[in-house]
């Protein structure tokens, strides 16, 4: 086969991906592009999935058309090796493609169950919503194995819609690792309140499927049966192709401030880039959309020539039934927590400290704070609780 040719080759479809081709058309406008996609859809917006189109968002209002910035898209593709001297790139049909500049936004790969049948729902893609709206919509039963990000989501999204949800997870309460123990707390109660049985502090010890019907059995003893099982336990990053083209890995791709990898012209952004934070002073990977917007925009320009350096501190939101969150930073349950509750667990900001330094803000049903949280973050002074009491509110 002839070998394909393209000034910029990007592996990944998704929100990263469209994001550099627009960031590269902000500098070069006629530069032929390649996106090399393993999904069948053209990109789209990820979040939806678990957030608005639950709540009657149209699934129109997610596609990216990445095509009208004239970027040739590759779907259904996987690349599968490479050659960095030769700046070529194989892929699953067999086709080779030459680059000039090669960025991987490759994201990453939902963590599976090592004992579960096939048709457990690892939700990540819209492949997994609409087979996942189809069940919803027969108010079928559902089992939702993990209490953190989206397996909080899926659980809320599922028991708007009318269906009968068990959450299943090991940890003492929804969100855990995240958020104080008292909200955490506070949450497993209104998710009970909604309808949703929150089985806390249970590990799964077997998953069966006998007919169409899931049976999940606990490391305690209980014994689940539900139409279909949903699993959120988080995502590895991807870094199968880096690893074969012998890129430095680290939890991801290791990039520079200008998202360069430990290759020629090779570019790395999202979900599997793990860059250095100056604001927080350390290495660290994100998996949010702001993160993949701005980092592969910025990433595109790179390509194209420009220099820039990758200093924003990206947010993350949730949507929780009538409550909901943007957070910035660094976050764990093991922190230092100030809470500063205008109403407990309905309005507040949460700040998360180490040696006095705010690292985290949680801003909870507490809105158009993000910069105002970057900003303390970013100022790397010390606080104490007083100090921070009505420091960030509406």
């Amino acid at each position: 086969m002839a070998m394909k040719n393209y000034k910029y080759l990007i592996v990944g479809g998704g929100m990263t991906a469209d994001a550099a081709v627009r960031g590269i058309r902000e500098r070069d406008h006629s530069g032929t592009i390649a996106v090399l996609s393993g999904e069948k859809h053209p990109p789209y917006d990820r979040p939806p999935l678990s957030k608005k189109l639950w709540t009657g968002k149209p699934l129109d209002s997610i596609w990216r058309k990445t095509e009208q910035a004239k970027a040739d898209l590759f779907l259904d593709t996987r690349a599968v090796n490479g050659d960095v001297a030769g700046k070529t790139i194989a892929d699953s049909r067999g086709e080779t493609y030459r680059y000039e500049k090669l960025l991987l936004a490759t994201g990453g790969t939902p963590r599976r169950l090592p004992f579960a049948p096939d048709d457990v729902i690892y939700f990540r893609t819209l492949d997994d919503y609409q087979r996942l709206r189809a069940l919803a919509d027969r108010k079928s039963g559902f089992i939702v194995i993990g209490g953190g990000f989206i397996g909080s989501e899926i659980a809320a999204a599922l028991a708007i819609n009318g269906c009968k949800v068990t959450m299943v997870f090991p940890d003492s309460g929804i969100g855990a690792r995240i958020y104080p123990p008292k909200l955490s707390e506070f949450l497993n109660g209104y998710f009970r309140g909604k309808g949703v049985d929150v089985l806390a502090g249970e590990k799964v010890r077997a998953l069966e499927k006998t007919g169409a019907r899931f049976t999940v059995n606990t490391e305690s003893g209980k014994a689940l049966s539900a139409d279909a099982v949903v699993a959120g336990i988080g995502i590895e990053p991807e870094v199968g192709l880096a690893k074969s083209l012998g890129l430095k890995l680290d939890n991801g791709i290791v990039v520079d401030e200008q998202l360069r990898a430990a290759a020629p012209d090779i570019f790395a952004a999202g979900d599997v880039a793990n860059v250095y934070s100056p604001a927080l002073g350390m290495r660290r990977r994100v998996e949010h959309e702001d993160n993949a917007n701005t980092m592969g925009a910025m990433a595109g320009r790179n390509m194209a020539g420009a220099s820039e350096k990758y200093e924003h501190l990206p947010y993350f939101y949730s949507d929780l039934f009538d409550l909901g969150y943007e957070a910035v930073g660094e976050f764990g349950a093991g922190m230092d927590i100030v809470e500063d509750w205008k109403e407990p667990f309905r309005q507040g900001v949460v700040y998360y400290l180490k040696g006095g330094r705010v690292r985290g803000v949680l801003l909870w049903n507490t809105w158009g704070q993000v910069d105002a949280a970057r900003h303390l973050i970013a100022a790397k002074d010390t606080f104490s609780a007083a100090g921070l009491a009505g420091r960030i509110h509406e």
